[in-house]
């Protein structure tokens, strides 16, 4: 099993693969935290961090066979966190900027499953993984920005279990991955979670004659179309059709049909607001269309 540790702080078609592997090996991802583990003490703000040292991401991994207009499968079989993490401030950043006192740094141990926010509030963790993806078609995107490659998506269900699918955009699909949170509320509203380095097992498979043109997840309950934009309208109803073309090619129902019962069973979610581009999602209960045993 291949372990990787070396990063990048960019997504990009002229990235050097760190590592190879063949349609369903696993791989380790070895992850550094967003601040690439420049945090050391409460002491510390923001203001004083190297920011081209930000938002590493372990890879890319080229996976052999995967071609443009492949779907890279990626099945999250294990994700094992750090003891620690931390969270900041940035008065001017984030949906809650205008009550901010200050730049302020927050340690969070990480102890009996639960994120130790201080000696009232301990937190049940939801390990997540907040940038990952592939690499996009053309230009260069730094990981900080998520897209129809991926990136940094910042949603709370990639994680332990979670299958996640990318549009392959080069030869290799050139995955990588890091930014985890220990615990992450939808939506992300003050520009972290409990920001937390890891180690991620991952499965990898190419699928042949599929294609899509965003991210997708699927869980044990549930299948999310995920889409990012300038801004929430926009990302809104990009999952919405996305959403819409999967269950079209799957259900036997008119498209009139399809709009009411999206209506019906759909749910649209946040999944973060605070990076350059909005990322949400829509979510589909397989059990409300059981009858018609739903796959990818």
């Amino acid at each position: 099993m291949e372990i990787l540790n070396k990063v990048i702080f960019n997504m990009s078609p002229d990235n050097e693969p760190i590592a190879s592997c063949k349609s369903k090996e696993e791989v380790i991802f070895k992850t550094q935290d967003c601040f690439g583990g420049q945090i050391e003490s409460e002491d510390m703000t923001l203001d004083e961090l190297d920011w081209n040292n930000i938002n590493p991401a372990t890879g890319p991994l080229y996976i052999e066979d995967a071609e443009v207009g492949d779907v890279l499968k990626v099945k999250i079989k294990d994700i094992k966190l750090k003891n620690k993490g931390s969270m900041t401030t940035i008065p001017e950043m984030g949906y809650l900027s205008e009550f901010l006192t200050g730049p302020e740094t927050k340690v969070i141990e990480i102890k009996d499953n639960k994120a130790i926010f201080n000696d009232q509030i301990k937190l049940p963790l939801n390990p997540m993984i907040g940038v990952i993806g592939v690499a996009p078609p053309v230009k260069s995107i730094d990981c900080g920005t998520p897209g129809s490659h991926g990136g940094n998506m910042d949603n709370k269900v990639i994680t332990e279990g979670s299958i996640v699918y990318f549009p392959v955009n080069v030869p290799g699909a050139l995955l990588a991955m890091g930014d985890m949170h220990a615990v992450m509320g939808d939506g992300e509203v003050v520009i972290c979670g409990v920001e937390i380095a890891g180690e991620v097992v991952v499965e990898v498979e190419v699928i042949k004659n599929k294609n899509i043109n965003n991210p997708m997840v699927e869980d044990k309950k549930a299948f999310y179309t995920v889409a990012s934009a300038e801004n929430l309208d926009q990302a809104t109803k990009r999952a919405s059709d996305d959403m819409y073309k999967f269950l079209n090619d799957r259900l036997d129902l008119s498209a009139n049909e399809l709009a009411m019962l999206m209506s019906l069973i759909c749910d649209l979610e946040i999944c973060q607001v605070v990076d350059p581009e909005k990322t949400a999602r829509m979510r589909v209960d397989k059990k409300a269309l059981k009858n018609y045993n739903l796959k990818f």
